[in-house]
């Protein structure tokens, strides 16, 4: 009886320890949402779980991550956990390396059909290049999530670099990753639209 009463006491420890999450949100991303340049604590993502305490966040980015490296990444990150957002922050580096458009597409097509045929809403973070790339290029680059937006009828957030860019208070030196001062910028740029999708 002794042992039994001890078990009992362990488990229902356990149960009391384990935390209880009303959502769990997935950040797909790159560098960008990875904190490149400094510790994670200092990243937008790290600010957002003090920001939704509520719920679990994974960040699931990876410094100078594809749209290609995600795609491969999504399926076990799914499998981690019982997601109920992705957000989708890729293609930067697509664009650095001026892979095809119609790669890009194909890649995050298949990002957010995996997404939600795990049964997880998306929300995807637009992606810019410089038009030092050529109007060409930029525009057909650009008018890639606007599609995918329409076509799977998914909210697109505006790309939060538009704000921070311009600074260069609030840029690293090599003038392409946001720097610390940015991230609470970046968390209160990207906190509204997450809590909107999670009430959907």
């Amino acid at each position: 009886m002794l042992n039994a009463a001890f078990i009992l006491v362990v488990v229902s420890t356990f149960s009391v320890a384990t935390p209880s999450y009303a959502a769990t949100i997935l950040i797909l991303g790159d560098s960008l949402s990875a904190g490149y340049g400094m510790s994670e604590e200092q990243g937008w993502v790290q600010l957002l779980r003090n920001d939704l305490t509520e719920h679990q966040i994974i960040n699931g980015s990876v410094s100078g991550e594809t749209t290609a490296g995600g795609l491969r990444r999504l399926p076990n990150l799914l499998a981690s956990s019982d997601i109920d957002l992705v957000v989708i922050e890729l293609g930067g580096n697509d664009g650095l390396r001026g892979f095809p458009p119609n790669k890009l597409k194909s890649n995050l097509t298949k990002i957010i059909e995996l997404s939600q045929d795990n049964g997880a809403q998306v929300l995807l973070t637009e992606i810019m290049v410089p038009p030092n790339y050529g109007p060409r290029y930029t525009n057909m680059f650009n008018s890639v999530y606007h599609e995918l937006s329409d076509q799977f009828d998914i909210t697109l957030v505006p790309f939060f670099m538009l704000e921070i860019a311009p600074n260069p208070e609030l840029m690293q030196r090599d003038g392409i990753h946001p720097n610390q001062d940015a991230q609470p910028q970046i968390t209160q740029w990207m906190s509204p639209w997450i809590k909107d999708a999670l009430k959907k």
